[in-house]
């Protein structure tokens, strides 16, 4: 089968990787693969930190991808040497105030009719796990199944992993999906060439819905959401653990790596695609960061950069058939895109390759949105 993939961020690199492993003929088409939101995002594997009511079907596939990481990454590792950077030493969720105690413990009990036991730490057992915390953090929640992994080193391993299965990855822009006899049959790029698919997966991020050649019920209704993200240096022991902070009703995190990085994010605003860095973001940023860990003033200040998330109207990703046959939808992933990654492209592949979505994918599917006549 051949199969085309619009968009090489890290949802569509792990499609691309377990279709051809199937013994696909996969067609990758980007023309800057990883550059898009995955090369910003910071990569915590923390979807308990993302809860929220009404979104209780997104916990359980966070939760299922999250327990995918070791082996996915271990995989990708032996297939291609290389490092993705992944962590498995948990997160921590600590509270400012009085108040941010109150949401956290809001959240705890949630999560707890849900069936899923919550590790509550004071104030000083926080500080215990965490010795640079301020000296107000009033207290947490530990996840120690969490952990976090580097979209930028994820990227590398994941396109020298299709490379190996004979992945062909074209560097240059999708400009419409080609429909003949009311099926997607292929991609037609910017310069004109037609490149020929049994089957084609849209996974272009906020742009999906800008792709040429979709009738108007195939259209992912999908939107640009701003991030800003910061990227700290440090030469010594800094923390040990993905850091989630509640500060005055502000989310502010801390994502450190094995090389002494520190990311820092994420603001999150709705402003069309618009990349430009601002300095209320990067003040809002370090002012929430420095109230958590003081000592982050004392790092160096190595980047601040922007990246678009794919978002939906229910903030939850479209995977599946689209209503256009032989198209397959892999977009719409929101804060969730790296998290989100291993079982996104082992849904996508069976729906690719089988013609079928998995239970787990099911309320997923992009029909939620298809608007009918």
């Amino acid at each position: 089968m051949d199969i085309a993939v619009i968009g090489a961020g890290v949802v569509g690199l792990a499609t691309a990787w377990r279709t051809a492993a199937r013994g696909a003929a996969v067609t990758l088409i980007d023309p800057a693969p990883g550059a898009g939101a995955t090369s910003v995002a910071a990569g915590m594997l923390a979807p308990l930190g993302e809860l929220a009511y009404g979104e209780e079907e997104l916990l359980r596939l966070g939760l299922a991808s999250r327990d995918l990481y070791p082996a996915f990454t271990a995989e990708l590792e032996d297939a291609t040497g290389l490092s993705t950077g992944f962590r498995g030493d948990g997160s921590l969720q600590v509270a400012f105030d009085a108040d941010d105690l109150a949401r956290l413990d809001d959240a705890r009990r949630f999560q707890e009719s849900l069936g899923l036991p919550a590790e509550t730490v004071t104030g000083r057992e926080a500080r215990r796990l965490e010795p640079l915390l301020a000296p107000g953090v009033r207290g947490g929640l530990l996840a120690p199944e969490d952990g976090s992994v580097d979209p930028r080193r994820l990227v590398p391993a994941l396109l020298a992993a299709v490379g190996r299965l004979g992945v062909r990855v074209v560097r240059r822009r999708a400009a419409e999906v080609i429909v003949t006899g009311g099926a997607a049959t292929g991609v037609r790029l910017d310069d004109g060439t037609a490149l020929p698919a049994d089957r084609v997966l849209l996974a272009a991020g906020p742009w999906s819905g800008a792709i040429g050649g979709l009738p108007p019920g195939a259209v992912p209704p999908v939107r640009p959401v701003k991030g800003q993200v910061l990227r700290l240096r440090t030469s010594g022991p800094f923390l040990t653990r993905t850091l989630r902070g509640l500060v005055r009703g502000s989310a502010v995190y801390l994502v450190p790596r094995a090389d002494g990085e520190v990311v820092v994010g994420a603001t999150q605003e709705e402003l069309g695609f618009d990349t430009r860095v601002t300095a209320g973001g990067v003040w809002e940023l370090l002012r929430d960061a420095r109230d958590l860990v003081p000592g982050v003033t004392e790092l160096e200040f190595a980047e601040v950069s922007a990246g678009l998330r794919p978002g939906s109207p229910d903030n939850a990703p479209l995977l599946g058939p689209a209503a256009l046959p032989g198209l397959v939808l892999g977009t719409g992933h929101y804060r969730n895109g790296i998290l989100l990654a291993p079982v996104s492209a082992d849904i996508l592949t069976a729906a690719l390759l089988d013609g079928d979505v998995p239970e787990i994918g099911r309320p997923f599917v992009p029909d939620r949105f298809e608007v009918r006549a």
